[in-house]
């Protein structure tokens, strides 16, 4: 499995747990960040409505990230300021990692639920952890939504996982909120690396103060880039693996069909609900990473001594 920190230590404890959580920008840097999120907020184009995704009866979209909003130039201005500003930090803790999404997080008061999920894969998993850069630029606290984690829950679920793609996990989201999250305090300008794939959530804003923060994407810098994407109206037993670029998502509605893109490849798929005790025995179990692993030093073990 690729590296992702260039710190050891950090490296074990992220294998471990799915997140780390380090000191990552200045007070001066938080107050640009926050200088220029209210500079360039008058360029959105107002976030995508659940009667805009393209899809029927879809769920209302109780979260305000740049990643929905319907002006492209808005969502390329924000990745501009955000990578520039990460990067010097970002390059001291990631082994080569390269940045594809970034978003701004608002959250006002009494709103900005983001539901419990995993984030998509952005490139095989099996070979490399794709992480996430979440940063407040206010102290985040359970009172205004910090974000909540399932610690050790990477790479054990939705190893397929797309905005299309049903989760296996729907049906149990109530028990998992209720009893296995732990919530993340993080002083502004403190962040948390987490692995895509590990299970999270945060809930509303219950102070009266804007609770803002900043989420940035990043792949090891050799990977290509990958989106899985279902067409129900296709097929619910086939997933197809595009190859992506960051352009792709400065243009991309996440519910609608992708076009104009290369399918390197079509995965078959069969989709399962799991219960609270399948969940908890994943979670202990070896992640899907580590499966291919063992499997294939097996498999060299039997060549040595047959």
């Amino acid at each position: 499995m690729r590296k992702v920190f260039t710190d050891i230590k950090l490296e074990s404890e992220f294998r471990k747990n799915g997140y780390v959580s380090v000191p990552f920008i200045s007070k001066e840097e938080v107050q640009n960040l926050k200088d220029k999120f209210f500079d360039s907020i008058i360029e959105s184009g107002g976030q995508i409505t659940s009667g805009e995704t393209g899809i029927a009866e879809g769920r209302a979209i109780t979260y305000d990230f740049t990643f929905i909003d319907k002006n492209p130039e808005y969502k390329q201005r924000v990745f501009d300021i955000i990578t520039k500003e990460f990067k010097p930090s970002m390059d001291k803790l990631l082994d080569n990692y390269r940045p594809i999404i970034a978003n701004y997080i608002r959250k006002k008061n009494e709103t900005g639920e983001v539901p419990l999920h995993q984030n998509w894969a952005f490139a095989d998993e099996r070979k490399c952890s794709t992480v996430s850069i979440w940063c407040p630029l206010v102290d985040s606290t359970v009172e205004n939504g910090t974000l909540q984690v399932v610690p050790g829950s990477h790479k054990r679920f939705g190893e397929l996982r797309g905005p299309m793609i049903p989760w296996e996990l729907d049906n149990i989201k109530k028990e998992i909120i209720e009893n296995h999250l732990v919530p993340l305090e993080t002083k502004a300008g403190d962040c948390v690396i987490l692995d895509d794939s590990i299970v999270h959530y945060s809930a509303v804003n219950k102070t009266n103060d804007l609770r803002l923060a900043i989420q940035l994407i990043c792949i090891p810098s050799e990977f290509s880039s990958l989106h899985y994407h279902m067409d129900p109206s296709v097929s619910s037993e086939k997933v197809n693996v595009l190859e992506v670029d960051v352009d792709f998502y400065m243009q991309f509605n996440p519910w609608k069909k992708p076009t104009g893109v290369k399918i390197l490849r079509s995965i078959p798929y069969t989709h399962h609900f799991i219960d609270e005790k399948e969940f908890m025995q994943r979670i202990n179990a070896p992640g899907f990473d580590e499966e291919k692993t063992k499997h294939g030093l097996m498999s060299k073990l039997k060549e040595v001594f047959s």
